[in-house]
């Protein structure tokens, strides 16, 4: 497995650490439909949530959760359509942003921004 993707389970795993943590249960892990991978799919009391884990090891080029783009917005939007047809769930739905920065040495820090986008 090379680096990237290396730290980016790394950075799963720490959010779905902080999740559980926070109350959230986890129902899925890289769920995938075509060309769309969410990161975590949990359960935040009665709302489904669609979470994309952003994890970096420097804080010089900006924040994690700033580097979803509008294509990827898009793209998970579509995966969880597809998902929430495939379970016949029908109620509230939430995208988040869960930012881990982990700055060797230093504690992570994790960020967790509710509600962040709602999809076009």
């Amino acid at each position: 497995m090379n680096q990237k993707k290396t730290l980016g389970k790394r950075g799963e795993g720490l959010g779905v650490a902080f999740l559980k943590q926070n109350g959230f249960e986890i129902i899925e892990r890289n769920w995938r439909h075509r060309r769309a991978e969410i990161d975590i799919i949990a359960k935040d009391n009665n709302v489904l949530v669609f979470v994309e884990v952003k994890y970096k090891s420097s804080g010089f080029f900006g924040k994690p959760e700033d580097t979803v783009k509008r294509r990827q917005k898009m793209l998970i939007a579509d995966a969880a359509a597809a998902y929430t047809s495939k379970v016949g769930y029908e109620w509230a739905v939430r995208f988040d942003i869960l930012g881990v920065l982990e700055i060797p040495g230093l504690k992570p820090e994790i960020t967790l921004y509710k509600d962040v986008y709602f999809p076009e």
